[in-house]
């Protein structure tokens, strides 16, 4: 499983004027199967993504691919875990150690 944690590298007029296609790529993302939840940070200086594929390869990929990075808006940093305990709803996606 990853985080992922954007940080905007512009002024949030220019992250509005692209935010109709990121939010259609993230569209894309869910219908995937490949994000599980996503949102702004408080404050509005980023957002935050939950999201799970085979590896990090495929992450950095599919990042790269988001329109806030094509257009220079924003930065990810990607955090990936092991969740080896999990809410009911997301016991399919948990993990085991060794």
């Amino acid at each position: 499983m990853f985080v992922l944690e954007l940080t905007y590298t512009a002024p949030l007029a220019a992250v509005d004027a692209v935010l109709p296609a990121h939010v259609a790529w993230l569209d894309e993302q869910y219908e995937h199967g490949v994000f599980l939840a996503s949102g702004p940070k408080n404050p509005r200086d980023g957002g935050m993504i939950i999201a799970v594929a085979e590896d990090r390869a495929r992450i950095e990929r599919i990042t790269a691919g988001d329109p806030f990075v094509t257009a220079g808006v924003c930065a990810y940093r990607v955090t990936e875990f092991a969740a080896t305990k999990t809410a009911p709803a997301l016991e399919p996606y948990r993990e085991t150690l060794g």
